[in-house]
């Protein structure tokens, strides 16, 4: 598969996929963490690897919404090996109770689909240890859980076939979107010290920093651990009906309706990334709809950028 220059157009409306759940290999013996995993694309990569025979645990912050959708699950794929674990990605140190939680009850991962998020949330919204709701969720929340579950996924890949150990990211089309700089810094400052600066970058152009700061840290991970045997990919899903955008406005809301896609087709380019046998080849490289290798913004290939991303989040989480 080579990889393509793909125009918005050709990304808002793709062509009819030539891979689809479908084509999902067997799964047994696999055990993977789905972030996000009790609604919309997350609820929906869960269930296809749980139909498929995987081990999956839904990684959520609310206990009750996860356990109605493992219920439901449960009952629309007649498995049961599907399990919550409790994660607020907007808080470090609960970040690291999630991971030393599934290292406890667990001794390998075969995939982490770091699918979780936040999508224009209001500007003066952040997480629990100060940072930007966006970034600190999305890209240093992921960054974290990754960090912190490195140690089962380095040993899981030494004991399976190469290619089997990946690490899907969900980015989006929006990453191209954010600063032109490509990460304006005085955002990501915890506190009130950043406030001003997150003002006049909007909360449309911070979500698409964290976007692109998805994209950065899938880059540097792989260069990082390809060596050790970690896959790790990133994707954008397409425009897909969820719940996502629920801070986004009517207008927004209004475009998606429109040409959104339902959620089986949200959850494709995930699946193709954590599951196809030759997806194991792609470590480090950009997906788009559905299932195609794109090329990515030049900002999101910019590897002295993912160095310094890389570097900043190991900075915030040192003392966690």
């Amino acid at each position: 598969m080579a990889e393509k220059n793909i125009g918005t157009i050709g990304q808002l409306f793709p062509p009819k996929p030539t891979w689809t759940a479908a084509d999902v290999p067997d799964q047994t013996g696999k055990t993977v963490i789905v972030t996000g995993g009790n609604g919309g694309i997350g609820r929906e990569t869960a269930r296809v690897l749980l139909s498929k025979g995987a081990r999956v645990y839904i990684a959520t912050r609310s206990e009750e919404k996860s356990q109605k959708a493992i219920e439901e699950l449960k009952k629309e794929t007649g498995k049961d090996s599907i399990f919550f674990l409790k994660l607020d990605l907007a808080d470090l140190v609960s970040i690291k109770a999630t991971a030393e939680e599934y290292t406890s009850k667990e001794t390998e991962l075969h995939t982490l689909y770091n699918n979780g998020g936040v999508m224009n949330s209001p500007i003066d919204h952040v997480t629990t240890q100060g940072f930007d709701m966006q970034f600190g969720t999305n890209v240093l929340g992921h960054f974290y859980l990754t960090k912190s579950l490195l140690p089962v996924l380095t040993a899981t890949a030494k004991k399976t076939p190469a290619g089997t150990v990946r690490v899907v990211n969900v980015s989006s089309i929006a990453h191209q979107y954010g600063a032109p700089e490509g990460i304006r810094w005085a955002t990501l400052a915890p506190g009130n010290d950043s406030l001003e600066a997150r003002k006049k970058l909007t909360s449309t152009k911070l979500y698409g920093q964290s976007k692109l700061g998805n994209i950065l840290f899938s880059k540097e991970l792989a260069r990082r651990y390809g060596a050790e045997g970690v896959v790790s990919t990133s994707l954008h899903p397409g425009v897909i009906n969820t719940d996502l955008g629920r801070y986004s406005g009517s207008f927004l809301n209004w475009i998606e309706h429109m040409i959104g896609y339902d959620v089986s087709y949200g959850a494709i380019t995930s699946l193709y990334a954590g599951t196809a046998p030759a997806a194991g080849e792609l470590n480090g490289k950009y997906l788009t709809v559905w299932a195609r290798l794109a090329v990515p913004n030049k900002k999101a290939l910019d590897a002295e950028l993912g160095k310094k991303l890389w570097e900043w989040c190991e900075e915030q989480v040192k003392d966690i």
